[in-house]
């Protein structure tokens, strides 16, 4: 039988998710603006967008540009970060240029972008790598630079070479807050996608969005903005379920069972 905890746990998401949806309906109620369409007006809408093939397409093509952008980050910037966090020098040489881009927002970029690389698909997934890559190479740099130096030492007495002590200690000792910044990057992958795909028109779920708005069809607007909602709320279950598993070793274990026989 599910404890109390557990089972308040599980209910509290939904009730957050129902109260923000009378709030959305008594406000839409209130307000009586044709461009803030109630909350059921907008989940009636949703069934249309995911009957329609062509639009389908778009959400397939937006997740296809968000799975290889954040994919080519992780890959790109995990082992860079690592390297920072291990060597000043790879630190002294790298961190100016971090700080100078990490300010900068990511959709600024994009007409810079679209000038030299057009509207098409490596545009809008160059600017999703460029959303993910910081926060990953960040969170991989801390959690190397957080590893003991004992156990480096110990991994050097046992004839391990530096790439062998990166991969075998560095990296096992690393990986909860490499995946924190890979959680941190997956929610950015998804704004990054959707604002990318408003700004190059072409095709996308962002571009779905963009032309509702357009042509006023506000209910459409809003139940895109559930639909993004709910994949982020998705793509970040699946993601915490992963990284659950791969460092479970490193959660406190507060369940555990006492024997007084």
């Amino acid at each position: 039988m599910m404890s109390p905890a557990a089972l308040t746990r599980r209910i509290a998401p939904v009730l957050a998710c129902v109260g923000l949806l009378a709030v959305w309906q008594v406000a839409s109620l209130a307000l009586k603006n044709d461009s803030f369409p109630t909350a059921i007006e907008a989940i009636r809408a949703i069934p249309d967008i995911l009957g329609d093939k062509e639009a389908l397409i778009n959400i397939l093509a937006s997740l296809r540009r968000m799975a290889i952008g954040f994919g080519v980050a992780v890959i790109f910037s995990i082992p860079l970060g690592l390297l920072m966090g291990r060597s000043r020098a790879v630190a002294a040489f790298f961190n100016p240029l971090l700080m100078i881009i990490y300010p900068v927002p990511k959709a600024a970029l994009m007409p810079i972008i679209m000038l030299w690389l057009g509207v098409g698909d490596i545009t809008k997934t160059l600017v999703i790598f460029l959303g993910v890559s910081l926060p990953v190479i960040y969170h991989s740099f801390e959690g190397a630079k957080a590893v003991e130096e004992k156990m480096l030492w110990s991994g050097a007495a046992m004839g391990l070479s530096p790439l062998q002590r990166l991969v075998r200690i560095v990296l096992p000792a690393a990986l909860p807050e490499i995946l924190t910044g890979c959680r941190t990057g997956l929610v950015l992958a998804l704004i990054t996608m959707i604002t990318s795909e408003m700004i190059a028109r072409q095709s996308g779920a962002g571009n779905i969005l963009f032309n509702a708005l357009d042509m006023g069809q506000y209910d459409t607007v809003f139940a895109m903005i559930i639909i993004v909602g709910a994949m982020g709320i998705c793509l970040d279950a699946l993601f915490e379920r992963v990284r659950a598993r791969l460092v479970r070793w490193s959660e406190p274990q507060f369940d555990i069972p006492l024997s007084f026989s």
